[in-house]
């Protein structure tokens, strides 16, 4: 297959638990191989899900990865399982957990209305474990290493937060935002403003942009041998 007619295109991943983003972009790459793509077709996602999240994530083949920037641009939707009960050194159930006593539970008012002290825009501190870079290294390699990377906070902007499910200590959202924002970093400080615990026990990505869970595919599903046919043209296949 030459240059001009390597594969370009979409395809829409519900990543499963336990990969990262990467991790899907190299076997999408090995399944563009056997379908006979030339050994140096660009691979790339837009937006990176973290391996105990799963969902819907964009992935970017030959030509289209120049639209990362288009696909990011819109607004991002998850469903975000909150434990209140306590808090973890990487904001998620991957830290060890910091139990946290609380006298008297919040009740789901207390908890919508806590919610919505964070839509809108508001300055957000990063995860100590993410993979922003302090002085040239990754957040999270400081962080493993004892250190304590110092992050400052920065604007981002949720467009909607819903208490879909509460049961305690469990608060599962609904919530849409732009691009930039920690849903991590937003449990962590839901539960501070409740005066509870907060981490995440688990997120799914249920929308980018257009694309939704939906239309997304189990990457189980895919042809051992991805070729052009299989790809989304992200003009032609944009959901309306």
């Amino acid at each position: 297959m030459s240059e001009a007619s390597s594969p370009s295109g979409l395809l829409v991943i519900d990543k499963p638990e336990g990969l990262t983003s990467m991790d899907v972009c190299r076997r999408v790459r090995a399944r563009l191989r056997r379908g006979g793509a030339p050994k140096g077709v660009k691979v790339g996602h837009g937006g990176t899900l973290d391996p105990l999240a799963t969902g819907v994530l964009v992935v970017m083949v030959g030509k289209a990865t120049k639209l990362c920037d288009r696909v990011m641009a819109g607004e991002k939707r998850y469903l975000a399982d909150v434990d209140l009960s306590a808090f973890s050194a990487t904001d998620d159930r991957e830290g060890e957990r910091e139990e946290v006593s609380v006298s008297q539970a919040p009740s789901r008012d207390d908890v919508a209305a806590a919610c919505a002290r964070f839509v809108g825009e508001f300055m957000q501190t990063p995860p100590a474990y993410s993979a922003i870079k302090v002085e040239g290294r990754r957040a999270y390699r400081v962080a493993r290493g004892g250190g304590t990377p110092e992050l400052p906070p920065r604007p981002v902007v949720v467009h909607a937060i819903d208490v879909v499910s509460y049961r305690w200590p469990h608060a599962m959202l609904d919530v849409r935002c732009a691009k930039g924002v920690y849903i991590r970093s937003l449990a962590r400080d839901l539960g501070r403003a409740l005066g509870t615990g907060g981490m995440l026990a688990g997120l799914r990505r249920t929308g980018v942009g257009a694309y939704a869970i939906e239309q997304a595919v189990a990457l189980d599903d895919l042809p051992e041998a991805l070729t052009q046919q299989h790809l989304l043209d992200p003009v032609r296949d944009r959901p309306s």
